[in-house]
């Protein structure tokens, strides 16, 4: 049997307005798809006007400008449910869904339409649920005890994956599945005899008790912080909310 990180894959990422997944906004998006390993991605593009001013410690990490997304960008509501769409489509041929920190691109994603379809994300895979692999997730309980950051950037380097352009929601969603693969080798022992429906369960599990190991980091050093929440691959609508 062919491991998941030998198969075909496809990788989603945006660029955005912040990093509030309740308030902020998609300006660029991208989903790449690659079939077989080595080959050439296919990619697709998207980019929204997102209806709020960019500001500009966003514009400072992506680029992306009030007038830039003027020119450039499509109706919010539109974009958001091409890429729901797209996504679904992946999902119904078998693809398994690379997304570096899945609850913030997948969450933003959600509230998104949300607010502009009156529909979550799940109406849109209903019957074909996404299966998410998360280079953060998989990173941390494979090697937990590592020193260091690990951003996209940071794993690449660990990894020895190239990411050529940071911040380009093309290119970071190219190296996230570069990324995917490559933790698939390297631990392929330990990852390589499951499935990606067993592995979408684990993760969940794997984030939920990472995120009480943070909270109680925070306790223990007496660091002010917000909960953590441990909900993956997306956090809830419903607790949120409230």
């Amino acid at each position: 049997m062919t491991a998941w990180y030998e198969g075909p894959l496809a990788s989603f990422d945006t660029e955005t307005t912040g990093v509030d997944v309740e308030s902020d906004r998609i300006v660029t998006a991208a989903l790449v798809v690659q079939d077989i390993p080595g080959t050439p991605p296919a990619v697709t593009r998207w980019a929204a006007d997102p209806g709020v001013p960019i500001p500009e410690q966003a514009t400072a990490v992506h680029g992306l400008t009030d007038a830039w997304a003027r020119e450039h960008g499509r109706p919010p509501g539109v974009v958001a449910d091409e890429i729901a769409r797209a996504l679904a489509e992946s999902a119904r041929a078998g693809r398994p869904l690379v997304v570096m920190n899945a609850p913030y691109d997948l969450t933003l994603l959600d509230r998104e339409l949300r607010r502009h379809r009156g529909l979550p994300l799940d109406a849109y895979t209903a019957g074909h649920p996404l299966l998410v692999l998360d280079p953060w997730v998989l990173d941390k309980h494979l090697d937990r005890y590592r020193k260091g950051r690990r951003t996209l950037t940071d794993l690449c380097v660990q990894y020895g994956v190239v990411l050529d352009a940071a911040h380009d929601a093309a290119a970071d969603a190219t190296a996230a599945l570069r990324l995917a693969r490559e933790i698939g080798r390297r631990h392929g022992t330990r990852l390589g005899g499951l499935t990606t429906a067993e592995l979408h369960l684990r993760q969940a599990v794997w984030h939920a008790a990472q995120a009480r190991g943070l909270e109680q980091w925070f306790a223990r050093s007496g660091t002010a912080a917000d909960p953590v929440n441990p909900a993956w691959p997306m956090r809830g609508w419903a607790e949120e909310a409230a």
